[in-house]
C-alpha cells in the first residue's frame, strides 16, 4: 500500500494571507477591537512620555539654572521666637572660599503693593515687598523680560521691579511708559519686569525696591531676610554645613539653609507617583482591549465553523487551524498596537509643545508596548485558536 498522502503546508507568507483575509471581512469588528487596544497602548505611551518630556525640562532647567544655589534664612530661637540674620551675614559669607556668589533680599512684611490709591487696602493681592540689592539677578539668575533691573543712582529713588506674577496682578506689562504703582504710601515707578524664577518661585510674587530706598521711604531695618549663595558646584554639600556657624556662630540652630533645586527634585518625584498611577491604568485599559480581542476571536470561530470544516475536510492540519487563528489574533493585536504607538507619541508631542517642552518618547517605551499588544494577542488568541483547532470536519461542517 501506498502511504497517505501528507497535508500540505503553508509557507509563513500564506499564514499571514489566511489571517489577514479573516479580519478583512470583518471590518468594523476588527476596528472596535483594535481600537481597545490601541487605547490602552496610546495610555502607556504618553504617560510614560509626558512623564520622560518632564525630565527633559527638568533637567534643561536644573543645567541652566544650576543646582548650586543655596538659601539662608533665619529661623526660630528655642522658645521659638523669631529671629534675624545679622547685617554682616553677607559680607561673612562671601569670606568662605568656595563661594562664588552671595546677594540678598529683606522683607518688608508691614508694607504692601498696589495699583493706585484707590485699591481697597485689604486687595493686596499676595503679593510681597522686597528690599533687593543690585547683584541679586547674577546670584539668582534673574533676567527682565522688559526693562531693567535696579541699578545705580535709582536705586536710591523710588523705583520697583516687579516679579512675573506680580506685574500680571497689577496689570503692568509694558515697562517703556515708566507706569507707578503704590508701595506702602509712596508712588513707585516700574523698571522693569522678570521672567519666572524656576528655583525661587516665591520672587514671582515679589515687588523689589532699592535697598536703600527701601531704608528711606519704607522704614526697612537694613536685616537681610533671605541670602542666597551660589557655590562651587564639588562643594555644595561642606558649604551648606558650614553656611549656620558662619552666619551665627553662638547660634547656628537659629539659620535655616536649603537647596532649591531639592524641591524641584521633589516635584519630579511627586510628577513620577502620578504617572505610575496613570500607566496603571494605562494597562486596566489594555487588559480590557485583550478581552475585546478575545471575545472577537471567539465571535469569529462560532461563525466560521463551516470554513473550518472545509479546511479540515480538504487536508487542513489542527495545527494550521490553530495557526491560522493565532496569527489573526497577533496581527489585530499589532494593529491596534501600532494606532497606539501613533497616538501616544502624537499626544506626547503635542502636550510637550503647549509646554514648551521636549518631546521624548522612549524607544523601550514603543517597543514595551509593541511587545505587550503581541503577548496579548497570543493570550488573547490562544483560547479561540485551541477551540478551532478541536472542531473536527464533520463537527464543523454539522453546525455543532
Amino acid at each position: 500500500m501506498s502511504a497517505p498522502p501528507r497535508p500540505g503546508r503553508l509557507s509563513p507568507g500564506d499564514v499571514l494571507r489566511v489571517g489577514a483575509a479573516g479580519l478583512r471581512s470583518r471590518r468594523l469588528r476588527v476596528f472596535l477591537s483594535a481600537l481597545g487596544i490601541a487605547i490602552g497602548i496610546a495610555a502607556m505611551i504618553a504617560v510614560v512620555g509626558i512623564s520622560s518630556s518632564s525630565q527633559a525640562e527638568l533637567d534643561r532647567q536644573l543645567d541652566e539654572l544650576g543646582t548650586n544655589l543655596l538659601t539662608v534664612e533665619a529661623g526660630r530661637t528655642q522658645d521659638d521666637k523669631p529671629t534675624q540674620l545679622p547685617n554682616e551675614a553677607i559680607g561673612m559669607i562671601a569670606r568662605i572660599g568656595s563661594v562664588e556668589a552671595v546677594s540678598a533680599v529683606g522683607r518688608l512684611p508691614d508694607v504692601h503693593a498696589y495699583r493706585n490709591e484707590h485699591v481697597h487696602p485689604a486687595q493686596t493681592g499676595s503679593l510681597t515687598v522686597y528690599a533687593g540689592r543690585l547683584d541679586l539677578p547674577e546670584t539668582v539668575g534673574l533676567s527682565p523680560v522688559s526693562g531693567r533691573w535696579l541699578s545705580l543712582p535709582s536705586a536710591d529713588f523710588p523705583t520697583a521691579v516687579l516679579g512675573w506674577t506680580a506685574a500680571q496682578r497689577l496689570g503692568v506689562g509694558d515697562t517703556a511708559a515708566q507706569p507707578q504703582i503704590v508701595v506702602g504710601s509712596h508712588r513707585f515707578t516700574v523698571v522693569g519686569v522678570l521672567r519666572p524664577v524656576p528655583l525661587a518661585e516665591d520672587l514671582d510674587r515679589a515687588v523689589f525696591v532699592g535697598w536703600s530706598a527701601a531704608v528711606a521711604y519704607l522704614g526697612f531695618d537694613g536685616h537681610p531676610t533671605t541670602v542666597y549663595t551660589r557655590t562651587a558646584e564639588d562643594a555644595v554639600v561642606q558649604v551648606r554645613k558650614t553656611l549656620p556657624r558662619t552666619v551665627k556662630p553662638g547660634a547656628p540652630s537659629e539659620v535655616l539653609v536649603s537647596r532649591p533645586s531639592d524641591a524641584l527634585a521633589a516635584k519630579s518625584i511627586t510628577e513620577n507617583t502620578f504617572g505610575g498611577l496613570l500607566l496603571g491604568l494605562g494597562a486596566v485599559a489594555l487588559l480590557v482591549g485583550g478581552i475585546g480581542v478575545t471575545n472577537t476571536m471567539v465571535i469569529s470561530v462560532l461563525e466560521r465553523r463551516s470554513e473550518i470544516g472545509l479546511r479540515r475536510a480538504l487536508g487542513a492540519t489542527r495545527g494550521q487551524i490553530l495557526l491560522q487563528f493565532l496569527v489573526e489574533s497577533l496581527l489585530l493585536s499589532a494593529l491596534g498596537g501600532l494606532g497606539g504607538i501613533l497616538i501616544g507619541t502624537v499626544v506626547t508631542g503635542g502636550y510637550a509643545a503647549t509646554q514648551d517642552w521636549p518631546a521624548v518618547v522612549p524607544l523601550w517605551a514603543t517597543a514595551g508596548g509593541f511587545a505587550a499588544t503581541l503577548l496579548i494577542g497570543a493570550v488573547a488568541g490562544l483560547y479561540p485558536a485551541v477551540r478551532a483547532a478541536r472542531l473536527t470536519p464533520t463537527e464543523a461542517l454539522a453546525g455543532i
